[in-house]
């Protein structure tokens, strides 16, 4: 298998998702999750998800698709880069161990299937308004906020480059 295959192999469709959580279910591994558009990788975005990683065993992320991400209101001309880039780069990265895509506005039907063991969001956010806080904490699993490496978003980055 070469290096982008393996990369590839990471991006999980529902089918091999669930064949991959019955594995590291059996294994008895803690899984975390988290989601976003993760547009143009920066610093912020390895910060926060080796963070996420350091939770737990597995880390699944949960990227908006394309037309996710348009609903999401970040900008007319957001997402910048593709689902299929996206969803890539981040598989790319060695602490992640699988990407599942979205469509829906929110990744409420993809928690429900991945029933994490620790749900991760921003610190922007408290506990209680995470999409999936029921699902997560009727399993007693867990609910954690990371905060955001200061001075990095995708935004601010979007803005610099108009700016030149």
């Amino acid at each position: 298998m070469t290096k982008k295959e393996f990369i590839e192999s990471k991006i999980l469709d529902s089918g091999k998702l669930k064949q991959q959580l019955t594995l590291w279910r059996f294994k008895d591994k803690k899984i975390v999750f988290t989601n976003g558009v993760f547009d143009l990788l920066h610093l912020g975005h390895i910060d926060y998800l080796g963070k996420a990683k350091d939770l737990g065993d597995i880390l699944i992320i949960g990227v908006n698709t394309d037309e996710s991400s348009k609903r999401l209101g970040k900008g007319k001309n957001r997402p910048i880069t593709n689902e299929k880039s996206r969803s890539t780069i981040i598989a790319a990265l060695n602490f992640v161990d699988a990407v599942v895509l979205f469509n829906e506005d929110t990744p409420y039907e993809l928690i429900k299937t991945i029933q994490p063991d620790i749900l991760v969001k921003g610190a922007d956010y408290k506990p209680s308004e995470i999409v999936g806080y029921d699902v997560v904490t009727a399993k007693d699993g867990k609910i954690e906020t990371i905060e955001f490496l200061s001075g990095y978003s995708t935004t601010d980055i979007e803005n610099k480059i108009k700016k030149m």
